[in-house]
This record gives C-alpha cells, sequence and structure tokens, in this order.
C-alpha cells in the first residue's frame, strides 16, 4: 500500500505501535471536538488525481445520475411543523455516482478492502470491529460534482461517513457543516431553520485537498457542498463500513441509489 499511501506519516498498518496509538488519540480527540476528522495527503495527490482523471469516460458513459428534491432530513413530511417552516423546505442535491463494481481495482477499491484501514476507523471511532460491505456496489461509491451541482443540507442516516477527496473542482465544492445542531432529545428545529436561513454563526467551512481522508460524525451534524464552478468536477469516494459483516443492500435499494438492481 506504501505506492498509494503515505504510510510512514499515517502508520495505519502498525497497530498499536506507539505512532498508531498517538494517531488514534489525536483522531478521537478531533471527532470530540469537531465531530471530525482529517488526515490530509493520506492518499498521494497524484495518485488520488489520477485516479479521479481515469474516471473520466466512466462518468460520462456508466454513472447513474442521482438527482432529488429533500428536506434536510430526507423525509417527506415532518410532523408537528407547519408547511412553511424552513426544515420543511425542498432543496436540490444533484451528482453522478459510480458502484464499487465499477472501480475494481482502482487506489480506492484496494484502500476499502486494506483490513487495517477499516480496523484503523474502528480505533477512531471507539468501535469493536468495523467490516466492509458485502456488496460490491455499494459498498465503495465515487461521485462527481460537475458545473452547477451540489450535495445540499442534510442529516446523515448513518453515524459516520468516510470520504477521500480525488480531484478539487477549480471554484466552489467547499464542504459547510454545524457541530452538533441537534440531539436525540432535542431537534432544534429553530436552529435548524437558522442554519438554512444562513443565520447561523457558528456554521463552519472545510476545503479538503486530493488525498485527503475524512470522517465525519453527520447524524447530528448538519452539512452541504456549495455548488461547483468551472470545467473542472469534484471527484470524492465514499466508503461504507459497517459494525457487522455481511451488509448488502436490497435489490429495491439500488435501484432507488444506482438505477440498476446488479
Amino acid at each position: 500500500m506504501r505506492d498509494i499511501l503515505d504510510l510512514d506519516r499515517y502508520p495505519l498498518g502498525q497497530p498499536d505501535s506507539p505512532a498508531w496509538v498517538a494517531l488514534v488519540d489525536q483522531c478521537r480527540a478531533d471527532l470530540a471536538r469537531d465531530g471530525m476528522f482529517s488526515l490530509p495527503d493520506l492518499m498521494d495527490p497524484g495518485v488520488a488525481g489520477q485516479a479521479a482523471r481515469s474516471l473520466t469516460p466512466k462518468f460520462a458513459s456508466e454513472s447513474f445520475h442521482h438527482q432529488r428534491d429533500h428536506n434536510i432530513y430526507f423525509l417527506k413530511d415532518i410532523p408537528g411543523l407547519p408547511a412553511d417552516h424552513p426544515a420543511q423546505q425542498k432543496v436540490k442535491t444533484s451528482n453522478l455516482t459510480l458502484c464499487g463494481d465499477q472501480v475494481e481495482d482502482s487506489p480506492m477499491d484496494r484502500l476499502y478492502h486494506w483490513a487495517p484501514f477499516a480496523s484503523f476507523l474502528a480505533a477512531t471511532m471507539d468501535k469493536p470491529a468495523l467490516f466492509p460491505m458485502a456488496d460490491q456496489m455499494a459498498g465503495l461509491n465515487v461521485m462527481s460534482y460537475a458545473e452547477g451541482q451540489t450535495l445540499n443540507w442534510h442529516f446523515d442516516r448513518s453515524e459516520f461517513t468516510t470520504t477521500m477527496l480525488l480531484q478539487k473542482p477549480e471554484v466552489g465544492g467547499e464542504f459547510l457543516y454545524r457541530t452538533d445542531l441537534r440531539t436525540a432529545q432535542d431537534p432544534n428545529y429553530d436552529g435548524v431553520a437558522r442554519l438554512l436561513n444562513g443565520q447561523d454563526p457558528d456554521m463552519r467551512s472545510l476545503t479538503l485537498t486530493p488525498g485527503t481522508l475524512n470522517v465525519f460524525r453527520g447524524k447530528n451534524t448538519p452539512h452541504r457542498v456549495v455548488p461547483v464552478k468551472g470545467a473542472t468536477t469534484r471527484v470524492i469516494a465514499v466508503f461504507s463500513f459497517y459494525e457487522k459483516p455481511g451488509v448488502a443492500f436490497t435489490p429495491e435499494e439500488r435501484i432507488g441509489f444506482y438505477g440498476r438492481a446488479q
């Protein structure tokens, strides 16, 4: 893996070594403080950029155009809120998606199925273990955002989201987030309204660089990606891990996410 990863700076393959323990401790501290941690240049930026460029023909001919109108919760309706409440209002998300079976043997695929990667992530998240999906389509996705496309405001359904930026656009593509806007006990609809109206002083912006791993606790931290501008697309890999082995989407879920069942 040294041909694609900086394992001197980030010793993911040396579990329980002093350097590995120190890195895990730092990631845990960042998660507790910011709801995320990043490892800049974990993947060699040149490798990441070449991987993104090599997928350009596939995005043009094989990708699924994912486009939907949704509210911040991905729900049809929020009971108890008036129809004109900002939390009920629809926003648009649009991107092109390639599935894991379309990027086999890529650097991203190698990283996803490298066992020390899952072990390291589990340690940073204080989990006994994490496992890649038993679903060659859903476990690893690579998404492209062209001119005008965006991932709009939402809360994640999963506890953690793990991504790696492969290509940065000319303009736009910044990651906006607001740490711990809600809790399990308090949905904080007033706070959601302020955020969606651009009135939350605690909203933060993060600009990632190619090759950066980002682990984000998004279940209670809403986030979005600023619309892309220019000819260069934003390309990002999304890795899905679960606390039990053997997880796979149903054919119906695959059709909904990717437009095909297999």
